[in-house]
């Protein structure tokens, strides 16, 4: 988790410097991750609503919730993230309810990814884009059948595994491994998970939370991965033999809500936004660019035919989300995490 926020801010045809906020009616600014709309979709949005739109780039959610905390809910307009850092928002009071007449293409969303934990009463955000943790491995490499977390610890994988940098989930699948929850918050449990976690060091060869471990696979410096749902997609675009395993254990499962900050200097832009990219084809070409699971329903079909099979999120049941845990639980993950990377950095020299 990282504590102190790296700013980049971006805006079509330059770079401006932190903090900086709308300004007036025809300005837009979105808070979110790197490269999360095709740039063509921002041109248009531009054209035919005259509409400038300014990007503030976090890596981590901590950094966006950090953000609009400082900021009181002001500083941007729009914003997405990962689930567990909207349902914080909300609790703090750093989201406005949305106005669905300033939405006519609200009815395009999916409704398997409205009503969750974070939004119970589907009043604050649209969804885009979701992820479930898969594993993802070349089988030209690997002489075993991976069906789970639990093959990654065989030996024949030795200094040949990635994973994502993401202490909760890593841990989580350890967890999972035993026949726990991601979301456990006895303490006893968790150190169990760290215990095993060690013994998966000598197979790690990375550890990236930057989307790229998908390359790494393709050019072979690892032969396994754990990753997020669109490192896996673009791997598999660029080699179909790639095998995907959705991990008999249990599997983690996310959703990246846009929603409307409280203190919105321009909220209009932000619904006007909002319905924008949920017109079908605007969202289908959205999903393409992102490469994570299509969220509006009315999206799929325009969806190019080859990457269908990709975006569209597979009908399993045994689905997880990460819950926020409470603070002891929190802290021990945090420990057995830095042990963890600790191991992996001694396996390597």
């Amino acid at each position: 988790m990282k504590k102190i926020a790296l700013w980049v801010v971006l805006v079509l045809g330059g770079l401006f410097a932190f903090p900086l906020q709308a300004q007036n009616n025809n300005e837009l600014v979105i808070l979110t991750f790197e490269e999360m709309f095709p740039p063509e979709i921002i041109s248009e949005f531009t054209r035919e609503t005259g509409i400038n739109v300014v990007f503030r780039s976090a890596v981590y959610n901590e950094e966006i919730l950090e953000a609009l905390e400082e900021a009181n809910g002001a500083g941007c307009d729009l914003v997405i993230g990962d689930d567990y850092i909207v349902e914080f928002a909300i609790q703090l009071g750093l989201a406005q309810k949305l106005n669905l007449g300033s939405i006519p293409n609200w009815s395009n969303i999916n409704p398997t990814f409205q009503y969750h934990f974070y939004d119970p009463n589907n009043e604050y955000t649209v969804p885009y884009g979701s992820g479930i943790l898969t594993i993802l491995y070349d089988p030209a490499k690997v002489n075993l059948i991976i069906r789970g977390y639990s093959d990654l610890w065989n030996p024949a994988l030795r200094n040949r595994v990635g994973i994502i940098g993401n202490y909760r989930i890593v841990n989580g699948f350890a967890l999972q491994t035993m026949g726990k929850s991601f979301n456990v918050e006895d303490v006893g449990e968790i150190n169990a998970a760290g215990q095993r976690l060690l013994s998966l060091a000598p197979n790690v060869r990375i550890i990236d939370d930057t989307g790229a471990l998908g390359e790494e696979i393709l050019n072979g410096n690892i032969y396994a991965g754990i990753m997020y749902t669109d490192s896996v997609n673009k791997a598999r675009v660029a080699n179909p033999n790639l095998r995907v395993v959705y991990p008999r254990e249990g599997i983690g499962f996310g959703i990246m809500p846009a929603f409307i900050a409280s203190g919105a200097s321009n909220p209009a832009a932000a619904h006007r936004f909002l319905n924008f990219i949920l017109d079908p084809k605007r969202g289908a070409a959205c999903f393409e660019y992102l490469g994570y699971y299509c969220t509006f329903k009315a999206s799929e079909q325009y969806i190019t035919p080859e990457l269908r099979q990709y975006l569209i999120m597979p009908n399993y049941r045994n689905f997880e989300f990460l819950f926020n845990i409470d603070q002891e639980a929190e802290d021990a993950h945090m420990r057995i995490w830095n042990d963890f990377r600790a191991a992996v950095e001694r396996a390597r020299r």
